[in-house]
């Protein structure tokens, strides 16, 4: 990585790539949000991005946000109101732990990646993609400075 505080262009075109195709499968919305460091509990700093890149404004309120902390190395995977409807405690635990295994292997990309189609199959199955289904999010990776 040339930068600790961002990600080489490669690497978010590789991830916003995989938010292509896990949105090819659903209707819902998947953000990658790569931010330097986070002086605050990463949940409140997710929440505060979360309505800054308006993901809670998705027709069926089905957004889910992946954000990566680089300095305080943390990560979260934070979902809006319609997908928590529909997943348990459970299938949150399983995406974190499948991305924290990639980090620990020291590979940041291929987490983001696995965290990206984790998430990809579960909205696949509960908001499968519709033939007038709108991109509503752009799907490249956000540098949060």
């Amino acid at each position: 990585m040339k930068s600790a505080h961002r990600l080489p262009t490669e690497a978010t075109d590789r991830i916003a790539k995989a938010v292509a195709a896990a949105e090819l499968r659903t209707s819902a919305e998947i953000k990658v949000v790569v931010s330097r460091y986070c002086w605050q509990d990463i949940r409140d700093k997710a929440e505060s991005l979360f309505y800054k890149y308006q993901l809670d404004k998705t027709k069926d309120r089905n957004a889910v946000m992946i954000l990566l902390v680089l300095v305080n190395r943390e990560f979260l995977v934070y979902g809006d109101k319609g997908i928590h409807e529909k997943v348990d405690e459970d299938f949150w635990l399983q995406v974190c732990n499948a991305m924290r295994e990639k980090f620990a292997a020291g590979d940041l990309v291929e987490g983001l990646c696995t965290g990206v189609e984790r998430v990809g199959d579960q909205l696949a199955t509960y908001f499968p993609r519709t033939e007038d289904d709108e991109n509503e999010i752009a799907d490249e990776v956000v540098h949060e400075d």
